[in-house]
């Protein structure tokens, strides 16, 4: 059946915008991915860029879940993603992937109120000396965030998720890297055909602003469609937003397969 749907994918005449050369699954982020059907393995295995956690702060654990129903469950961070990544970098000589120039960022959303979850974030993967500061990796904090001036007061290997609508001091930048926005909140396109020309003005604006300011762009509650994702690469959007890991990680490793000459 998966089968099927991925060849579906692939012959829908859906192309309508100009095939970027420059993407691959280095751009694809795993949203909620501790919803799929193998967490962080199954975008690991597909070779993603970013991989998102939620997490809450209980009883003085981090459970990972996207609202507070889901706490029953008591998924922990350490068993669904810290020990994974241990055992990545264990098995490639130091490295998240075998290709150790390829970086994986680890997107963690906040669920809970923000300063006394990421003290206790920091402090656990203090416990992970093989993770933090790792050229391989890295953490990025998003959800609930402190004040932008107090990120310099966290250890310099948590990185922070700036806003796409907010303005940061120079100091305050160093410590962010990247930004994301509600995609809504600048258009209403639902990934057919192509993005309304004063929408698409507006979307390339913010994300022109970001890159002046060398940092990588993520749009949430985004169209996911592979129309959309060309949309999006068009536009220069630096990580595709999905919830469909293996047809997205197929799109994009297509998209690096040189066309057989004529």
């Amino acid at each position: 059946m998966h089968k099927v749907i991925y060849i579906l994918l692939f012959v829908l005449p859906a192309k309508i915008f100009a095939q970027p050369a420059h993407y691959s699954t280095i751009n694809a982020h795993s949203h909620n991915d501790y919803e799929k059907e193998h967490p962080f393995w199954m975008a690991w295995e597909e070779g993603f860029g970013s991989i998102e956690a939620d997490i809450f702060l209980v009883e003085d654990e981090l459970l990972v879940a996207h609202d507070s129903l889901q706490l029953k469950r008591r998924w922990s961070f350490d068993s669904l993603y810290l020990q994974p990544l241990l055992k990545c970098v264990n098995d490639n000589k130091g490295s998240v992937y075998a290709d150790n120039k390829r970086v994986l960022q680890l997107l963690v959303d906040i669920k809970s109120p923000a300063l006394p979850s990421l003290d206790k974030l920091a402090s656990k993967l203090q416990q992970y000396p093989l993770l933090i500061n790792n050229p391989s990796l890295r953490i990025v904090i998003t959800g609930s965030r402190p004040s932008p001036s107090l990120f310099g007061s966290y250890p310099s290997w948590i990185y922070f998720d700036g806003d796409l609508k907010n303005s940061y001091t120079p100091k305050e930048l160093e410590r962010i890297e990247m930004v994301s926005d509600n995609f809504a909140r600048y258009s209403s396109w639902n990934g057919n055909g192509k993005i309304p020309e004063s929408e698409q003005v507006a979307v390339k604006s913010i994300i022109d602003k970001a890159h002046s300011l060398n940092k990588k762009v993520r749009f949430w509650n985004a169209p996911d469609i592979i129309n959309s994702w060309y949309g999006f690469m068009s536009l220069g959007v630096d990580y595709i937003n999905t919830d469909q890991i293996k047809p997205l990680g197929t799109f994009l490793k297509q998209l690096q397969t040189p066309s057989p000459m004529k």
